[in-house]
């Protein structure tokens, strides 16, 4: 699967859930998924076993996969048509 792939299942499943669920609260359905993508996220970045391996110098600590999920997930928000929103407080209008 691409990359578009997974994340247009993702988003699938959950207006899939929403729609299943009339109780589900938006914040919980997207929280729990992205509990579970962080899960996913930081097995997937779990260093090799050479202490001096080059690949995963990066990953190499909880804080430097911190700060890649980090940095990753900043990335992803800024580039989301959902980042800025029309009714975001502190904007000024021209």
């Amino acid at each position: 699967m691409s990359y578009e792939q997974v994340a247009e299942t993702i988003i699938e499943l959950g207006n899939r859930m929403l729609d299943e669920d009339e109780s589900a609260e938006v914040w919980e359905v997207a929280s729990g998924m992205l509990a579970g993508a962080v899960q996913f996220w930081l097995y997937s970045r779990q260093p090799c076993e050479d202490p001096f391996c080059q690949a995963c110098a990066d990953i190499s600590s909880a804080e430097r996969r911190l700060q890649a999920l980090l940095k990753e997930t900043h990335n992803l928000a800024e580039e989301s048509d959902y980042f800025v929103s029309p009714k975001d407080g502190l904007t000024g209008t021209a």
